[in-house]
């Protein structure tokens, strides 16, 4: 990929970034951190909220992203060359940020997304 186009591609995905960073949830930086710590709770089979496809999907991204060949070359149709990879990139970052936000839900209350954990009232003997 040339350099303008993971320029191009780069702005488009900091712009998603931004707008989806809402208050009150992880920040960039917590969510870029917790990256290799979802792909490991996956990979050892501890997180299953990320699925195989999914996973395949994210890495086939980033492989068109840093891949010097393009559905879409840009010495042909500029415009669409461009408009390609920063297509794709928007799709990983959002996606990224949505499977992280329910990763560092996950870590935080070892549930999932959107779900509490369910607690049997009782009595706890020593």
């Amino acid at each position: 990929m040339r350099k303008s186009n993971r320029a191009a591609a780069g702005a488009a995905a900091w712009q998603a970034v931004y707008e989806g960073a809402r208050p009150g949830k992880p920040s960039v930086w917590e969510r870029a951190g917790s990256v290799p710590r979802m792909m490991g709770a996956r990979m050892r089979g501890r997180y299953t909220g990320l699925s195989s496809s999914r996973l395949l999907l994210f890495l086939a991204a980033l492989a068109y992203i840093v891949s010097p060949i393009d559905l879409v070359p840009e010495l042909f149709i500029p415009l669409l060359g461009v408009a390609d990879d920063a297509f794709v990139a928007v799709w990983l970052v959002s996606g990224l940020m949505n499977e992280t936000e329910r990763f560092l839900d996950w870590e935080r209350t070892g549930a999932p997304h959107g779900q509490e954990q369910e607690y049997v009232q009782g009595y706890v003997v020593d």
